[in-house]
């Protein structure tokens, strides 16, 4: 005669059971999620920093769109060109200043470009400018002020605030009485908003981001000191999905992403006066 088993014995099998169904169920369902994923199309874009937020908000508009993955890299506009040419990997580079296109061309890695909007430098400084600094860049000179720049060798707002203070004659001196050098856009903000600094020259375009247009204040230069910089999306030539690429890249310069460069700040051809000013 065979025993039963215990109610207690059962009950803990039954269990047990149930939890090991469960678990493989879940792990299945992560295969399946996993495949599905892994066969997405991925593109990589190598993004400034400057302009990371408008990038982001086309990038995931895209993605619905086409079930496609947008990877951003940002960074200094430098470092990327850099990062993108010793790897060989990646579909679009989008600088701080077209002058990284002219200056890269020669490396044949770079295919056609579109046009996303404009930026321009100003000086910035914290909300209601409570050391009344003006839009004379001689301002950088002054003894009551820590003054932060960037740094010419790593991203493009460095690069330009050199042309700027080269072109007024006193970039060596502002080198002199700047407190530090950052390494790009965001790191300069901080600086302005933690109170290491009370004056910078940054990108324009910067102080719109949610978490600066409650901290920071713009002072305009003129487009003689400060000439507005057309921001270039490129092709790679190594891209890996090169009709999908050039498909944000039309969805990018489309009115739609024009708009939302826009609302960051990045003012198009045909709103100029406006960037001047």
């Amino acid at each position: 005669m065979i025993k039963p088993f215990p109610a207690s014995n059962v009950f803990i099998q039954v269990t047990f059971f149930i939890l090991i169904f469960s678990i493989l169920l879940t792990l299945s369902a992560c295969d399946s999620t996993s495949e599905t994923d892994a066969s997405k199309p991925e593109l990589l874009i190598y993004c400034g920093i400057t302009m990371v937020y408008p990038i982001r908000e086309i990038a995931d508009s895209f993605e619905k769109q086409h079930n496609v993955k947008i990877i951003i890299s940002q960074g200094g506009s430098e470092e990327l060109y850099q990062n993108l040419k010793s790897s060989h990997k990646g579909d679009l580079y989008l600088p701080g200043s077209d002058s990284y296109r002219t200056r890269h061309m020669k490396d044949g890695l770079l295919g056609h470009d579109v046009e996303v909007g404009f930026n321009q430098a100003v000086i910035m400084v914290a909300k209601n400018n409570p050391k009344n600094v003006t839009s004379n860049l001689n301002d950088l000179l002054r003894d009551d002020l820590n003054v932060v720049i960037a740094s010419s060798e790593l991203g493009s707002i460095g690069r330009e605030t050199q042309t700027i203070l080269i072109k007024k004659g006193i970039y060596n001196e502002v080198l002199k009485n700047a407190v530090y050098q950052s390494m790009d856009s965001r790191t300069l903000n901080r600086a302005l908003k933690s109170g290491d600094a009370d004056v910078i020259i940054n990108w324009k375009a910067t102080a719109f981001f949610k978490n600066n247009i409650n901290f920071i204040e713009t002072i305009a230069l003129s487009p003689e000191e400060a000439k507005p910089k057309r921001l270039s999306l490129n092709f790679l030539k190594f891209s890996k999905y090169p009709q999908l690429t050039r498909q944000f890249m039309t969805y990018a310069h489309s009115p739609f992403g024009l708009s939302i460069f826009k609302k960051y700040g990045f003012v198009p051809l045909n709103d100029m006066n406006q960037a001047l000013y």
